[in-house]
């Protein structure tokens, strides 16, 4: 037997499909009577009535929008999991979708996720211009999730990345490295914090700086060890800009031969599941992925039954979880 249908749960219940129809959308019109046979019959068939051609029908929306940057991101994985089982808590659906990490692709995806018509939506970490950002969040509630912003119709949910990339520096201070690089974020979303937080902690430390031009991906990351390699200038610690950039370097360094951490330490940032990984064990700034998630739904919901009017800019802490890839310097 195929999946049931409004029809089967109108001829269960004795009813005409069109009064089914008002019952699913909540429409007032109908007796008690009749509403609970067609709850029955439904209940009794195991019919669900499709979530987005129910706020087509309804007009009132029971589907969040998610908008991710990059699928191939672990973090994004993990803080959409905790914003699903939000929403699911509350009796909403999740649709998601991606730009690439490309500001011309993620306008178009934001385009096609608002003709969905969602209630609100969620975007993490878009490079898309803020114009667009603003333009949405003129029809429905919006949520950052890895990007700050000042607009007044958008909430906001960060963690502290300054204070992230000082902790990164100040473990392997501790440890006794004095040449420390940072490969940098480039242009995504969070990287100018960590920077931030890199470059304020060496100077804190009489250390001098090194930026390395990389991105948040692992060809990246490998791409960056690389170039120090042929520069013949590669430091006794590599602070990247998040896990897979991590990844992606200490891939690069044993394929030429060294040795993480003996001859080089490094250290990441999110703490997906990746880096908890026995085989990588990788030392990473922890940003709490699950909360994130959970928060940017709450935060949206609050907008979208009209809770809260002002934008709420969230702000949470890293903390730094140590693991295999990090030891004292080599004498």
């Amino acid at each position: 037997m195929g999946r049931p249908t409004m029809e089967d749960v109108a001829r269960r219940a004795g009813v005409s499909r069109a009064l089914v129809s008002l019952v699913m959308r909540g429409s007032p019109k109908v007796s008690q009577t009749r509403r609970a046979a067609v709850q029955r019959a439904a209940q009794e068939l195991g019919y669900s009535p499709h979530a987005m051609a129910r706020s087509l029908a309804s007009r009132t929306s029971t589907v969040l929008g998610v908008m991710v940057s990059d699928l191939h991101n672990p973090f994004f994985a993990e803080v959409i999991d905790g914003l699903d089982v939000m929403a699911r808590e509350q009796g909403f659906d999740v649709i998601i979708n991606t730009g690439g990490r490309s500001p011309a692709r993620e306008r178009r995806a934001l385009t096609s996720l608002l003709s969905f018509r969602p209630a609100g939506v969620v975007l993490l970490s878009p490079v898309v211009p803020s114009a667009a950002i603003s333009s949405a969040a003129a029809q429905l509630p919006v949520v950052l999730v890895a990007r700050s912003s000042r607009l007044s119709g958008v909430d906001t949910v960060n963690d502290d990345g300054e204070q992230g990339g000082a902790l990164a520096v100040d473990h392997l201070v501790s440890l006794g490295h004095r040449r420390i690089a940072h490969l940098d974020g480039g242009e995504g979303s969070g990287s100018g914090a960590r920077r931030r937080g890199y470059l304020t902690a060496m100077a804190g430390h009489g250390l001098p700086a090194r930026i390395v031009s990389s991105e948040y991906t692992d060809a990246a990351g490998a791409r960056a060890v690389r170039e120090l390699l042929a520069a013949g200038e590669l430091p006794t610690a590599l602070v990247a800009c998040n896990d897979l950039n991590a990844v992606g370097a200490v891939s690069a360094l044993e394929e030429a031969g060294l040795r993480v951490p003996r001859d080089v330490s490094v250290v990441g940032y999110d703490n997906t599941a990746l880096a908890a990984l026995r085989h990588v064990s990788l030392t990473t700034v922890d940003q709490p992925r699950n909360e994130i998630g959970r928060l940017a739904a709450e935060s949206l919901l609050q907008r979208v039954r009209g809770e809260r009017a002002h934008p709420a800019r969230h702000l949470l802490h890293p903390s730094l979880v140590v693991r295999s890839t990090t030891a004292p310097p080599p004498d």
